[in-house]
């Protein structure tokens, strides 16, 4: 009886191991065929922007993505600020293979729109509109680092910002 019990222990053992095998295979596949892969977690770092009267300033930054579990969906948060100037962005994005789409806000100046683009190979380049506002705006992620550039001929002329995963 006593080596029957520990047979069975033994086969669950072997079976949850399978499993867990399995399950790091699928994630493993998901994080490299997800465009979104690599972008989730925190973020912090500083950068400059550029204003539509030529002046420059310094900007701390710190950004949050979140993923969904299919790896479709992105959810960010993106805010900056210098001693006299600040930008809270968030944007939600859903991809349909390296196309992506969704909605975008910022909060500190009341504007909200749609963003459209592509993804993938760790890298978002997507053109962001709204009512009298327009902008391209590209992510660049490699390992525990990340690039964001912004360009507008708006207030905000150009940012950017270089940040590590925190």
């Amino acid at each position: 009886m006593k080596s029957l019990a520990s047979g069975l222990i033994r086969n669950s053992i072997i079976a949850a191991g399978v499993v867990a095998g399995l399950s790091l295979s699928a994630s493993a596949s998901f994080a490299q065929t997800s465009p979104f892969a690599g972008f989730a977690g925190n973020w912090s770092g500083k950068g400059t922007v550029t204003l539509s009267d030529g002046s420059k300033e310094n900007i701390r930054c710190r950004a949050s993505y979140r993923v969904n579990v299919t790896g479709s969906a992105l959810k960010q948060s993106l805010r900056c600020a210098s001693d006299s100037y600040k930008f809270d962005l968030s944007s939600d994005i859903v991809s349909e293979g390296t196309q992506i789409t969704g909605n975008w806000s910022e909060a500190s100046r009341n504007l909200f729109g749609s963003v459209h683009g592509r993804a993938g190979g760790g890298e978002i380049e997507v053109f962001v509109e709204a009512a009298g506002f327009a902008a391209n705006l590209t992510l660049r992620t490699r390992g525990n680092r990340q690039s964001v550039w912004i360009t507008s001929k708006g207030e905000i002329r150009n940012v950017s910002i270089t940040m590590a995963r925190s």
